[in-house]
């Protein structure tokens, strides 16, 4: 990979950008640092500016307002001279249906200028090489995806920015797609991801930045954004109704889940020795009892509620903090 003077830099920075469509803001005063290094998740719901905002990053797009950095040098500016050290998947790439996957990639690699013994490398580097010599139209949709990967590394890029990578694939080639984003990070590369499954990302990204509407929710290694937040407590009773009416009285909140009862205290945390000790002083005796760790599906929930506070919640308006860089060897 390539030395450059701007190593201290984040690999992307993008501070109070806006794109607006007939008067309706697709991305809106959106922010959001990507440190060198990672995974990185960008995570929300369908039409909530996601594509819109990395086609700008890209140069496909003219931004109205704001402002986007590549490895500290501002885009699209200065594209030329970093687009080298971005491989991006935006949309299905093409390839010729009746060669292989070798022969696909060999065509590219001549036509980007790219040494021919790359071909073997990146085959290499997404698993493939057992099946490099069979035909494209041979190839399931999972491994379709990872040969858009091999071509986006031909160049050897620092930086991989994925959209929506996963979409149509099956369990297995969800499965084979997160491992392979995330032994390009840890070989050293960035990897940028947008999903709109959060809880997906979840298990393979070190940071995240959660966006709604054109607008950054939340931002900062996974680890800190779920540790701000109590676990709630997942309970198996019989007699649920009566249960749930002794949680409430001792002002915890109980929301019904597939059988079970989801407990929250709506200021701090609730233990499950407590639950099992209001329950047991009624008679009422748990079947099963654990505390349901939080991820991102329930973060993005809360902060998505009517009343929520912004985020950053301190003051108003202010631009999302720098997210320290990610700690590697191993999903989050």
């Amino acid at each position: 990979m390539h030395d450059h003077p701007h190593e201290a830099a984040p690999a992307v920075r993008i501070v109070g950008l806006r794109k607006t469509y007939r008067a309706i803001p697709a991305v809106d005063h959106l922010t959001m640092t990507v440190p060198l290094g990672g995974v990185h998740g960008f995570l929300g719901p369908n039409g909530s500016g996601k594509t819109t905002t990395i086609r700008m990053l890209l140069g496909l797009l003219r931004a109205d307002a704001g402002t986007m950095e590549l490895f500290g040098e501002p885009v699209p500016e200065r594209l030329p001279e970093v687009i080298d050290r971005v491989g991006a998947i935006v949309e299905q790439p093409r390839f010729f249906e009746n060669f292989s996957g070798r022969k696909n990639l060999t065509l590219l690699a001549q036509g980007i200028g790219v040494p021919l013994n790359r071909v073997g490398e990146v085959l290499d580097q997404v698993g493939l090489t057992e099946r490099a010599t069979s035909q494209f139209r041979t190839y399931s949709l999972g491994m379709k995806q990872r040969l858009a990967v091999a071509a986006t590394l031909l160049k050897d890029p620092d930086l991989l920015i994925f959209d929506e990578p996963t979409n149509g694939l099956d369990p297995q080639g969800i499965h084979e797609f997160r491992s392979t984003m995330r032994s390009l990070a840890d070989a050293g590369r960035t990897v940028l991801v947008s999903s709109h499954i959060l809880s997906e990302v979840q298990q393979i990204a070190d940071t995240v930045t959660i966006i709604a509407r054109g607008r950054t929710l939340a931002e900062g290694p996974v680890a800190t954004l779920l540790a701000g937040a109590a676990d709630p407590v997942r309970v198996v009773v019989a007699g649920a109704e009566r249960a749930a009416a002794v949680l409430t009285e001792s002002g915890l909140t109980v929301q019904p889940d597939a059988g079970a009862l989801v407990v929250n205290r709506p200021q701090g945390s609730v233990e499950p020795s407590e639950v099992a000790r209001l329950l047991g002083e009624q008679g009422l005796w748990v079947s099963e009892l654990g505390v349901q760790r939080r991820n991102l599906e329930q973060l993005y929930l809360q902060l998505t509620e009517p009343g929520s506070p912004p985020w950053p919640a301190p003051a108003a308006g202010a631009a999302p903090q720098p997210v320290a860089a990610p700690q590697h060897g191993g999903a989050a």
